[in-house]
């Protein structure tokens, strides 16, 4: 899982937005304005048939503050990324 959900600067990190591009998902911000320093980032390549899918998930970065269920208070009621 991606540590972002529980990252105090996920509203406007442009590192988090570049992984909401490669999810095709809605923007937390449309102008993230926060540059993390070293982010680290698993990329998971699964291939269905003649489908290949690729999932982003951020593991590890300096910039990271800790505050826990920040994602979940930007969008009450929407399922977390996994």
């Amino acid at each position: 899982m991606c540590i972002c959900v529980n990252c105090h600067y996920v509203d406007r990190c442009q590192t988090y937005h570049t992984v909401e591009e490669q999810h095709q998902q809605p923007h937390l911000s449309n102008s993230p304005t926060f540059e993390p320093k070293e982010p680290t980032i698993n990329v998971n390549i699964r291939t269905k048939k003649e489908y290949i899918e690729m999932e982003w998930d951020v593991v590890g970065c300096k910039s990271f503050v800790q505050d826990m269920g920040k994602w979940v208070r930007l969008r009450p009621g929407e399922p977390i990324p996994a």
